[in-house]
């Protein structure tokens, strides 16, 4: 298998936690992998990516002007090698003005979608971004939401449109002319086997159990704490206390007051349920 293999998601989903993953499967160490070292897997949206690989600086560029040039960099990137390439990307599946796709199908070699459910990514982006939860729950709605779109300062990430939770969900996952697999945050917290091993084969790694035990102890959330504790993650926002910092499933139940939920429900409701946090009566489902 050759090309960019997608590693999807709005964020706070377990992407990163999959791409510590990664790493110690393909590391084949006995010993963790740094989660400040995690070059099996390449970020689609950094700018250091882009200038070196386009050859001039992003800061010489519009947004719009760079989104253009996107594709031809994953098209070149995905040439340039002889095997696959792990990237991670949080900008919703898209088509620029000119109609072409930003994300190209001639680079990719295969896609991971992760999703969690709304009422978590909520906690989570709050502490992450350094937000009120009111704040998180009006952007998670918002549809022309991005990431780094401030023109009076230079990023180390390009601008990266999310639309809203739901539209992010639904541009991935059927919008996409290439196959996309779901992975539920919530299946791999519960059934971290059976789920980590079967992404790892769908994107065309075919290891062996002892291998998937190995690396999914080296990059449970304790050890990733402890790491972060010892030795910081340079990926973590500058507003935030930690990166790793809870993993729980239903921690909304304690943050989130009754207000807050309904209009995530509302905002939601319709993604919600296909993808198993919503019941048939309009109860929210954990796991």
């Amino acid at each position: 298998m050759s090309g960019i293999i997608w590693l999807a998601s709005y964020p706070k989903s377990g992407n990163t936690w999959f791409r510590v993953f990664l790493a110690n499967l393909l590391g084949d160490s006995d010993e963790p992998a740094s989660i400040n070292r995690l070059g099996k897997t390449l970020i689609a949206s950094s700018r250091l990516l882009f200038d070196d690989e386009i050859g001039f600086e992003a800061s010489d560029l519009t947004a719009d002007e760079i989104d253009r040039l996107r594709p031809e960099l994953y098209i070149h990137l995905a040439q340039k090698v002889s095997g696959p390439v792990f990237m991670k990307i949080h900008d919703a599946f898209l088509y620029l003005d000119d109609n072409r796709p930003l994300i190209p199908q001639d680079a990719t070699a295969g896609a991971l979608y992760f999703i969690r459910n709304p009422l978590d990514v909520a906690v989570s982006f709050a502490h992450h971004s350094g937000w009120d939860y009111d704040t998180t729950i009006s952007r998670m709605a918002d549809h022309g939401f991005a990431f780094y779109d401030k023109r009076d300062r230079l990023h180390h990430q390009l601008r990266q449109k999310l639309l809203s939770w739901s539209g992010h969900a639904e541009s991935w996952v059927d919008q996409t002319p290439f196959d996309v697999q779901v992975v539920r945050y919530e299946d791999m917290l519960q059934n971290p086997f059976e789920t980590f091993a079967t992404a790892s084969r769908v994107v065309g790694l075919d290891p062996s159990d002892d291998e998937i035990l190995r690396a999914l102890e080296h990059s449970s959330f304790q050890r990733l704490r402890a790491q972060e504790e010892a030795e910081g993650f340079i990926e973590k926002h500058p507003s935030a206390s930690t990166f790793f910092r809870s993993g729980k499933i239903g921690s909304w139940r304690e943050e989130l007051n009754c207000a807050q939920v309904r209009r995530i429900v509302h905002d939601h409701g319709q993604v919600m349920r296909r993808f198993g946090y919503l019941g048939e009566q309009g109860e929210v489902l954990d796991g």
